[in-house]
């Protein structure tokens, strides 16, 4: 199976300077979780599903669906990073990183009250995470859904194209026949 992949550095999240690990993180966790989504089938899955075809149909058509899951790889992806860089997630990221880091130094901090903010950011953290995964993955599904209706609206059509070109032939053949007949006379 082939992939749709983006050379989107995990730095430019947020718009951070040095980029962080968790930005890092953020990044490869949502580019594995939508990799996971669009990927795109094999030639024989296709092939499969689209047998009455010709094989020519067939790789046109399979080359289209690359493009187009490349390009929803791209757009949600570009999406992502917008909003990343609209709500400054990497400024926020690198602040907590900061905190973290600052309490760590702190002798006096409680080590109680350290491990439960932590538990309780991260809660937080992965539950909005989640909320904004589920959103990016009902839009993913409602294109695929408007790419499957297409496909089957074009699947549709094939047939009507094909009866029309073979009322033209039929056509074309009787204007030459005419002409050949007309001559003799």
């Amino acid at each position: 199976m082939e992939k749709a992949t983006s050379s989107a550095a995990p730095a430019k999240i947020g718009g951070g300077g040095g980029g962080s690990r968790r930005q890092s993180d953020l990044n490869r966790s949502f580019k594995l979780a939508i990799r996971s989504l669009l990927t795109s089938c094999s030639k024989q899955e296709l092939a499969k599903a689209f047998s009455n075809f010709s094989n020519a149909e067939q790789e046109s058509l399979h080359r289209l669906f690359i493009q187009v899951i490349t390009s929803l790889h791209k757009m949600v992806e570009d999406e992502f990073e917008s909003l990343c860089l609209e709500t400054q997630v990497g400024t926020a990221l690198e602040t907590v990183e900061q905190l973290v880091e600052e309490k760590n130094l702190d002798p006096l901090f409680s080590e109680k009250s350290n491990i439960m903010d932590a538990v309780q950011n991260l809660s937080m953290a992965k539950r909005n995470e989640i909320h904004y995964l589920m959103g990016m993955l009902e839009k993913a599904e409602e294109q695929n859904r408007c790419l499957q209706d297409r496909v089957e609206l074009l699947r549709q059509k094939m047939p009507d194209d094909s009866g029309i070109s073979v009322v033209m032939e039929k056509f074309k053949s009787g204007i030459l026949s005419y002409g050949t007949c007309s001559d003799g006379i």
